[in-house]
Parts: structure tokens; sequence; C-alpha cells
């Protein structure tokens, strides 16, 4: 006898399905679905890589966004400084006397300087004098191009398709080609840094966090706009490592970097800008390993540039020494004591060669110049005169201006000497130029 109770029937019927009976998803509906999911999540992520490389991004990208800032803003004053970290770090604008930005960059090239040129000589108010600064490594081998100037957004795509033109004209793609590890096409590799593609960021994504960098790098990028451009490397009281000018043996540039200083320098001849090439200090133990010919063939470049351009002058010592207590990495960047010294004494440079008179020294009586004039002078001729001897005292100037800002005087006592008063003087007056990031470059960038 069968039970009529549900409870007691051991094997009770299943009630119906509403819904009409399962459905199962059909593959092409199911790879639709993993399709369209997948494309939301790199949506996602591609908008959040775009918006916010703040949150991710390397400690040093701060301060490169606040060059950029800068340049795109016109805020950059009467002298503009482009080159590589050295100049970054050793060049405190503060410091100088005279209103200055330093847009050098670690691992900077001829290229990004000339990038960089182009968009500053489109302001409605240009730099009246342009700085540059490149240690000899920076025009024999390609450096951070791709994993710094491309990744931070210091070139865009116009420029790399330019670069590769060139690059194939002169048939040097070692700058090119330096990521041809990842196997990609140079058109579609450029395209993809271009626009940010996510999969280039996943390894900084995966190293800060995702989002645990932004606090950090917000300050940053503050401190980076308060200095102008400026920020460190190491900061450490000396270093006596032999950084990679000491393992050249010869001085043979690059093609294409060669023909983008070429381009960069007839540009400002072409806008009739005054331009200085300075050689930043190298640590003492690296000056002693420097190959004769490395020296030679760097000057000989150089000088071949000024005899091409009256614009463009080599001022100081090409390669100047100072003691390794100075320096603070391994890389031959100046520390904050050595910076600040060198930034100051290079700003007597500049200001003699601005016609602008020396911070501590008393300006001549108005008249003074005009009392020595012949009697019989007047007119245009008084005037001619005047403005000659003019000339020939500030030439006068800034030739012993910048004859001795390469060298600390014999009394400055290296940093791992000095008290702790001196760091506190130091520090209270520059804070904003406090910045430290870790150089990746074995080339000191």
């Amino acid at each position: 006898m069968v039970s009529a109770n549900p409870r007691q029937d051991p094997s009770p019927h299943p009630p119906p399905s509403r819904g009409g009976g399962e459905r199962n998803l059909s593959p092409a509906r199911y790879l639709l679905a993993l399709g369209a999911t997948s494309a939301l999540a790199l949506a996602l992520i591609w908008l959040f890589v775009l918006e916010a490389p703040l949150a991710f991004l390397d400690p040093e990208y701060p301060y490169w966004l606040a060059k950029q800032q800068l340049l795109q803003s016109c805020d950059l004053g009467t002298v503009l400084v482009v080159g590589d970290s050295r100049a970054a770090v050793d060049i405190i604008p503060a410091r100088l006397g005279v209103t200055a930005t330093n847009l050098a960059v670690g691992g900077g090239e001829a290229i990004e300087a000339y990038a960089a040129l182009r968009r500053a000589l489109a302001c409605p108010n240009p730099p009246r004098r342009v700085v540059i600064s490149f240690d000899a490594a920076h025009f024999v081998h390609p450096d951070l191009f791709w994993d710094r100037s491309v990744r931070f957004g210091a070139v865009d795509l116009a420029e790399l398709t330019e670069l590769r033109a060139i690059s194939e004209r002169l048939g040097d793609a070692s700058v090119l080609d330096q990521k041809h590890a990842d196997g990609l096409p140079r058109g579609v590799r450029a395209l993809l840094y271009a626009v940010r593609f996510p999969s280039l960021y996943f390894n900084s994504l995966l190293k800060g966090g995702v989002l645990l960098r932004w606090w950090d790098n917000r300050a940053a990028l503050r401190a980076g706009l308060a200095s102008r451009g400026q920020y460190f490397f190491g900061t450490a009281a000396g270093s006596s490592v032999v950084a990679a000018d000491g393992h050249l043996e010869n001085f043979t540039p690059l093609p294409v970097l060669d023909t983008y200083f070429d381009c960069m320098l007839a540009l400002l001849a072409a806008r009739h800008i005054e331009t200085d090439f300075v050689s930043m200090p190298l640590n003492a133990a690296t000056w002693r390993a420097v190959h004769p010919a490395l020296r030679d063939g760097f000057a000989a470049y150089l000088a071949g540039y000024a005899a091409r351009y009256p614009n463009f002058h080599v001022i100081g010592p090409l390669i100047p020494a100072w003691d390794d207590g100075w320096f603070g990495d391994e890389f031959a960047h100046l520390n904050p004591t050595g910076a600040a010294l060198f930034s100051a004494r290079f700003g007597d440079c500049l200001r003699a060669r601005l016609g602008k008179a020396p911070r501590e020294a008393q300006t001549e009586p108005a008249g003074a110049a005009a009392r020595e004039l012949p009697a019989e002078a007047s007119g245009e001729a008084a005037t001619e005169a005047r403005t000659e001897a003019a000339t020939e005292i500030q030439t006068e100037a800034a030739t012993s201006a910048c004859a001795a800002f390469d060298q600390p005087r014999l009394q400055d006592a290296p940093p791992s000497t000095q008290n702790a008063a001196q760091w506190g003087w130091f520090n209270a007056t520059a804070p904003e130029a406090s910045a430290n990031v870790a150089p990746i470059s074995k080339r000191g960038s």
C-alpha cells in the first residue's frame, strides 16, 4: 500500500521546475560572456593606468611629472636646464640666483632634451638661456629611453614616430630597438606605450601595491614643483665607486644621439638663444679612471659644435674632479651639500654670463664707465663705447666666475666633516629640494 503522505514516501518526486527546465549556456554564449567580462576588466584597469599613474608608478615618476607640468604651464623662467640625472641632481634652481627650471631627467639623452626644448620654445616667453649637461656615456650608449622617457610620458607618439624615421634613415636603431626582447614590432611597441596599454604596467602595479604609492608620490610631486624640477638620488656622505665614465675606453657617439644633439643646437641657434654646455663634477675615483681617449674625444666633439654654432659655449672644465666626499652614490650624483655648493658657484658663473651683478659684490656706481670715456666721445660714439666697455666687463666677470665654480675651495670641508649646524642650515633653506629616489641606471643616468 502506497502512503499518501509525501513525508513518508521513501522516494518522493522532485517538485516541478518553474522555469520550464534547466538551460545550459551554449559554448558561443559562454565565450561571449567571458569575453565581455574580460573586456570590462581590461577597460577598468586601462582607465586606472591612464588616470592614476601616481598611485603605482616608480617613486621617480612624480619628479618627471613635475617637470612636465612646469613645461605645460610655460613656467620656466630665464634659464632652462636640460640633460641627464647628474644635472637633475647637481643644479638646484633656488641656489642659482636667477629664475630657472631644471628639466634634466634620469637617463636623459639628446632625444628627450630636444623634445623638451621644442615645447619650451613654443611658450609665449621662452627662456633666455639654455644650459645643457650630459656625461659622455649618454652620447655613446642608450640608457633609460623606454623604461623612463617613454613610460613616463616625456615623449609622445609623434616624437616616437619621428625617432623611428630618423633611426631608420641613419641605420642606427640602438635606441629604437633597445626593448626588442619584447618581440613587438617597432610601430606596435610605440603605439602601446603611447596609449599606456595595461600589460606594460602590470609590473609597476604589482610592485606599487596597485595604489599604495599614491600618497608618497603626491608629496613628491609637490616637492618637485617647489624645487622647480630638481631632485636627489643618493644622499650618502661620500662615494669612491668608479662610475660608468671610468669604464669607457673612447668616445664614439651613436649616430642617432649625435643627430638629435645637432638638431637641438640648430634649433637654439635659429632662435638666437645663448647655450652653455656644462659638465657635472665626477668623484675623484672616477676621474682618475677616465681614459685619455675618452676625455680627448669628448672635448674634440664639443669643440666642433662650438665652432659650428656661435651661440654654443663649453664653459668650465670638461670633466671636473671633486673629492669623493661630495658625492651621494655610486653613479657620481652629488649629495645635498655638494649640490648646494656646486649650484651656488655655477650660479655666480651664470649670473655673470647673463650680465647680472654678483650676489655679494657691489655694483659699480652709475656713470663710472662714462667718466672713463674720452672727453670727445659723445652721442652715438659714446653710447657704442659704453656698450663695448660694459661687454668687456661682463666677459671678464663671466670668465672669472666660470673658472672658479668647478672646484670647491680647500677650506670647504667635505660633508663627512661638517657639523650638524651646517646640515641644519642647508635643510632649513631648501626643504623643497630633499627629494630622494634610487636610480636604476648602471651608468648613472
